[in-house]
């Protein structure tokens, strides 16, 4: 259904993004922001799943030029080492931030975002300096507390595991005291638990449920979810 797209941002940068557009009455505009492992299969489809939904999708490709073409696995544990260095270079997705900007400058209103991972910190960042979004879902963002200073300018949802290796309690605990007007979901799952490699059915079922109300709420309403 989607295709590969190259927008610019708003500096005259260029990036590959997949794109779906809408299938359904449309709801709005929604960016994806991608784990580590890149705008994978697991991304694509996601995509594609929610433009049946009526979203007009766009997931950008946070690193370039690695991931041009698009990964053809959802995960390539060999080169973990890599992608994580590559998330560092860009200070846990600090620096994508114009490629966010330009997607949301792409779609029409109301404009959504959700992030996974690498891209939940990402999505967390956008909440609060990105311009023209209307509510943002973070999944399992893993360097939230390093940028726990900032403050969402739209309704934003966090959603974490409990039993995540990567993310102790601790800090999931230290985010909702420093934002105890956010909702702080956690979940009886562990880390990438709405992606193959990490997947708790129940789980991802009530965090995107409870993402779609969100955004819902925060304009993109057609009736039931």
């Amino acid at each position: 259904m989607g295709t590969a797209m190259v927008p610019s941002t708003r500096e005259g940068e260029p990036f590959t993004a997949w794109h779906a557009p809408h299938q359904d009455a449309r709801r709005g505009g929604l960016v994806i922001l991608h784990a580590i492992w890149g705008v994978t299969p697991h991304i694509r489809e996601l995509s594609d799943s929610l433009a049946d939904q009526g979203y007009e999708v766009l997931a950008p490709a946070l690193f370039d030029p690695a991931d041009a073409p698009f990964p053809q696995a959802n995960t390539e544990p060999a080169i973990l080492d890599q992608r994580m260095a590559m998330g560092r270079a860009t200070d846990w997705g600090l620096t994508t931030l114009p490629r966010v900007q330009a997607c949301v400058d792409a779609l029409q209103g109301p404009v959504f975002a959700m992030g996974f991972c690498f891209g939940g910190t990402t999505a967390w960042l956008a909440a609060s300096r990105v311009e023209g979004l209307s509510a943002v879902s973070s999944f399992y963002g893993g360097d939230i507390l390093q940028y726990v200073g900032e403050t969402p300018k739209v309704p934003t949802a966090l959603h974490f595991g409990k039993t995540d290796p990567m993310i102790p309690l601790a800090d999931v605990e230290a985010i909702g005291a420093a934002h105890p007007d956010l909702p702080v979901w956690l979940y009886e799952a562990g880390h990438a638990f709405v992606a193959p490699n990490g997947h708790h059915a129940d789980s991802a079922r009530l965090a995107m449920l409870r993402t779609l109300q969100l955004f819902q709420r925060g304009g993109g309403s057609r009736g039931e979810v």
